[in-house]
């Protein structure tokens, strides 16, 4: 390949990247055509794109991008798999998919998130990692707890001393003594 294509190739590559952060490589070189359609079938349908490219082309097209650690370990053709919601759903995703055997020959080689170059087992311990949608219902429901606490705190003392005063003002209402109303509303207090 001339100078001059492998220029165009790895704009090309680039241009599909941009704006990429965070991605993980895996191998695909294998499959057969029905398996290969299947998974970038199963990826797309979630939000998952897939780049099949040589590594030296993805590795020029992301020079002096946080991507261009993730080609420094691998050889040969690679997939660059980016997408989902955030970078844990896609380690989750694209592990279930490594462990499931539905696809033998696709495996984990590693990834990048951050501008920091990642094992195959470290994207697999992100996987395990709670997903932002996981986190934002835990962050939620932490900023919720002692204000529903302090809430239930309030409206049961609060509720008790409504309903004296409301005893109060019948008995009032009804003509008795306030000296009376105020005894028999006593009581319930203890």
């Amino acid at each position: 390949m001339s100078k001059l294509v492998k220029k165009l190739v790895s704009r090309d590559i680039g241009s599909k990247l941009v704006g990429v952060a965070d991605a993980v490589v895996v191998n695909v070189v294998g499959l057969d055509a029905n398996s290969n359609y299947g998974l970038r079938k199963a990826f797309r349908n979630k939000g998952i794109s897939v780049l099949v490219v040589k590594r030296t082309m993805a590795a020029r097209a992301t020079e002096g991008t946080s991507l261009r650690p993730a080609f420094n370990d691998c050889s040969g053709s690679i997939a660059v798999v980016w997408g989902a919601e955030d970078f844990v759903s896609l380690a989750k995703e694209i592990t279930a998919v490594s462990d499931s055997g539905q696809y033998k020959l696709f495996e984990i080689k590693g990834g990048v998130m951050d501008g920091d170059a990642l094992t195959a087992e470290q994207v697999k311990a992100i996987s395990k990692w709670p997903s932002r949608q996981e986190q934002i219902s835990m962050l939620v429901g932490q900023i919720l707890s002692p204000g529903s606490n302090l809430v239930g705190q309030i409206l049961g003392s609060g509720s008790k001393i409504a309903g004296q005063l409301k005893t109060l003002v019948e008995n009032l209402e009804k003509g008795a003594p306030a000296e009376s109303a105020a005894t028999e509303a006593a009581p319930e207090a203890s």
